[in-house]
């Protein structure tokens, strides 16, 4: 193998098992790319499907993942508490080993223009394949989410590629490339929703907090319970532990 690539696509489904069993196998039928791992929430309503390998082999998985959950996942009917912009919401490629940086960013551009060609869809480039300075922080990107994005698609999120509509049942796509970074979820033992938000306002970096840390507050049910939600961009400059301790 001459390299390896991850890829960690996020899916708006969540909670059909069926679906999203048809969509890992999707992935599992590529020669030369392995399954990782997969986890879904039904209240964030997302799934998270982690694979690797070759990067041709990477590169074809993620356009079939693509192609098939943009028939199974229909954004008009879609309601879930984690931001998204369309039935596949974000997909990174990581370089793992024998892989540069900048063959991952041609990577996301080369999938991003399939997909705005074949399914018409809005394709916004993030993180190291962003092509302006706006578009580096998802969370920026995502900020009107799927059904506000409409009306910005002409002035502040015109597309890297694609058209300047929302597809109906698509929505869009952030398609990028990225260092590893590390989800990290902790669950509070109160319902106070409010509390959750404040603390994820407190630590994320862009509200001043600790830096390379994204973070959200949720709610989750079953039982209710409130959640800070966290993507550490960097664990060598802000650790988990640390992160632990100041939530």
């Amino acid at each position: 193998m001459a390299g390896i690539v991850e890829c960690v696509p996020n899916v708006s489904e969540g909670r059909r098992l069926d679906v999203i069993d048809s969509l890992a196998n999707v992935i599992r039928a590529i020669p030369g790319v392995r399954l990782l791992d997969r986890t879904s929430d039904p209240d964030h309503n997302r799934s998270v499907f982690t694979f690797a390998g070759d990067p041709d082999a990477v590169e074809r998985a993620a356009l079939d993942l693509i192609d098939a959950a943009y028939k199974a996942v229909d954004m008009r009917g879609h309601t879930g508490e984690h931001p998204r912009l369309g039935a596949v919401d974000v997909v990174p490629f990581v370089p793992l080993a024998g892989v540069t940086m900048d063959e991952c960013v041609a990577i996301a551009h080369r999938v991003g223009e399939a997909v705005a060609a074949k399914h018409n869809v809005p394709v916004f480039y993030y993180a190291n394949a962003a092509m302006r300075p706006d578009r580096v922080r998802l969370p920026d990107i995502r900020k009107p989410e799927y059904e506000g994005l409409a009306e910005f698609l002409e002035t502040t999120h015109v597309p890297d590629a694609g058209p300047r509509a929302l597809h109906p049942s698509a929505g869009a796509i952030v398609v990028g490339a990225r260092a590893p970074l590390i989800a990290f979820n902790i669950e509070l033992d109160t319902t106070d929703l409010r509390l959750a938000q404040r603390i994820a306002k407190e630590i994320r970096e862009s509200s001043g907090g600790l830096p390379a840390v994204q973070a959200k507050g949720f709610m989750l049910s079953d039982p209710a319970r409130a959640q800070v939600s966290m993507n550490l961009l960097d664990h060598t400059v802000t650790s988990l532990p640390r992160v632990w301790r100041e939530v």
